[in-house]
């Protein structure tokens, strides 16, 4: 039997395609879609912990960043897509991103 190749997904198409709502996390490796576990225990405890140190340095020292609850980061080739259980982003440098 032969399988017929499945063609790679786009940053866009996947951005599309991503459930409002699921019990899992979906990642884009290279065009391929990956369901991705949610945190939880532990590795959730310390994403939360990271989270609110940070949020308290940035506001202490008046930084022009900030740190969303959500988002989806696009590789710089385009084609992979992560969510990050936290990142840091720089408010000016966002002005153009959706």
């Amino acid at each position: 039997m032969v399988q017929a190749l499945q063609q790679p997904v786009t940053f866009d198409e996947f951005n599309k395609w991503l459930p409002t709502s699921s019990e899992c996390r979906y990642e884009l490796h290279r065009g391929v879609i990956v369901e991705m576990a949610k945190p939880k225990g532990k590795h959730s405890e310390m994403a939360g912990f990271s989270i609110a140190e940070l949020n308290i340095e940035i506001r202490r020292l008046q930084l022009p960043y900030f740190i969303p609850k959500e988002c989806i980061v696009r590789s710089q080739d385009g084609t992979s897509g992560y969510e990050p259980e936290a990142i840091v982003l720089d408010r000016e440098a966002m002005v153009d991103e959706p």
